[in-house]
């Protein structure tokens, strides 16, 4: 019994150990175990996500995307798409810039997927747990419904420096900006985005960039989409709600190189939401010739148009101190050392776009970490109407 005793107690450790899943808080581990309905219904999700592939191809960075045929994304899955009848060459029905841009040089093969399918990320195990280990409070969000306030201890939360449409109940079929690619710092359970988002009702999208580990597993800037819709929220393509691609050679979710040094070197990518006039559906536009990407069918969202926009930074941090937003710095008003969003626009109501944006207010929600400023065209020039924005976080 001397024996068997230690003998079972290492037994058993092994076994519990052997259902770990590592969860970071901080700097911390958490151990949880799974049942077996509870890993069951992971390896659901990502059959769901990981599509069969005509082919793996890897990005310059060498991570791996399947190419899968068009009409097997998962927004396909959506009931509302039982009956498609959505070609994957199709374009929204309304003037755009001609073009010949590709992204293919951000392929290891110089080209993408073959004609006909897309490239969606391959996601892991680890990578669904990790970040269903940071919960529903980690989700992206708007800063309507954030108060206002100057409490440093205030943790737990979501934290905005934004610039924003009044809510004075007009109506907007899409946005545009160019962003200024940053890196801010941020631990293992946060992340610090900078990005547009459209409200549609209860409904939203958000399109940008973010530093978010539980998501991406590192630290790099990343192009992302968030959809919320009908109560179900989705990253990029990894499910039902989420957008579905278009071009065979745009990797969503890759990292976004170079990145801007501060007082020096700028980079930025221009990135529109657009709602067609015809069909009702909004179209993600990447690039400086105002590439269709992607789109969301109008049946994803409860309502037609977007009643609010904003445009700057939104973190978030399980505890203190808070992660940076921005190069992590306070606005300084000289657009080599602020982070920014530039050349903002809306397409009102009436499908006109209006450069001017006389009905935009800045908000931060903790000024003690976060603070924004709107600018127009007479501050900074060949910088059209733009949004600043940043801080060093909350400690």
């Amino acid at each position: 019994m001397e024996v068997r005793g230690p003998l079972m107690w290492m037994f058993l450790m092994c076994y519990i150990f052997g259902h770990i899943i590592r969860s970071h808080s901080n700097e911390f581990v958490v151990a949880k175990s799974f049942s077996k309905f509870e890993d069951l219904e992971i390896v659901k999700r990502l059959k769901t996500i990981n599509k069969p592939a005509v082919k793996i191809i890897k990005t310059i960075h060498g991570e791996r995307y399947g190419c899968v045929d068009f009409f097997k994304q998962p927004a396909f899955d959506h009931p509302s798409m039982k009956n498609h009848n959505y070609h994957y060459k199709m374009r929204p029905m309304r003037e755009t810039k001609i073009n010949n841009t590709g992204f293919g040089y951000l392929w290891e093969n110089g080209v993408g997927c073959p004609i006909g399918t897309v490239p969606i990320r391959r996601v892991t195990k680890d990578d669904l747990l990790r970040l269903d280990s940071v919960g529903d409070n980690h989700k992206p969000r708007g800063s309507w419904n954030a108060a206002t306030t100057y409490d440093s201890n205030n943790a737990n939360q979501h934290h905005f420096a934004v610039g924003r449409t009044k809510n004075i109940g007009m109506k907007f079929n899409g946005a545009t900006m160019e962003l200024c690619v940053t890196a801010p710092k941020v631990k293992p359970t946060q992340f610090s985005s900078s990005r547009l988002h459209i409200q549609m009702g209860n409904d939203f999208i958000q399109v940008g960039m973010t530093v978010n580990p539980p998501l991406y597993k590192d630290n790099q800037p990343r192009s992302f989409v968030y959809t919320s819709a009908g109560g179900e929220s989705c990253y990029n393509t990894n499910c039902q709600v989420g957008i579905i691609i278009v071009r065979e050679d745009f990797p969503l979710g890759a990292p976004s190189t170079p990145v801007s040094i501060r007082g020096d070197k700028n980079y930025y990518a221009t990135i529109g939401v657009i709602k067609d006039k015809l069909n009702g559906n909004w179209f993600l536009e990447y690039g400086a010739e105002a590439v269709e990407v992607g789109f969301w069918p109008s049946s994803t969202f409860h309502q037609s148009f977007g009643n609010v926009v904003e445009w700057g930074g939104e973190v978030f941090s399980a505890s203190l101190p808070g992660p940076e937003m921005g190069y992590g710095y306070f606005p300084y008003l000289k657009i080599n050392d602020d982070a920014y969003a530039k050349h903002i626009s809306i397409l009102d109501g009436n499908f006109n776009v209006d450069r001017q944006l006389d009905y935009i207010e800045d908000f931060a929600d903790n000024i003690r970490g976060y603070q924004a400023v709107d600018i127009n065209n007479s501050r900074i020039p060949h910088a059209g109407n733009i949004i600043v924005f940043g801080g060093p976080g909350l400690k």
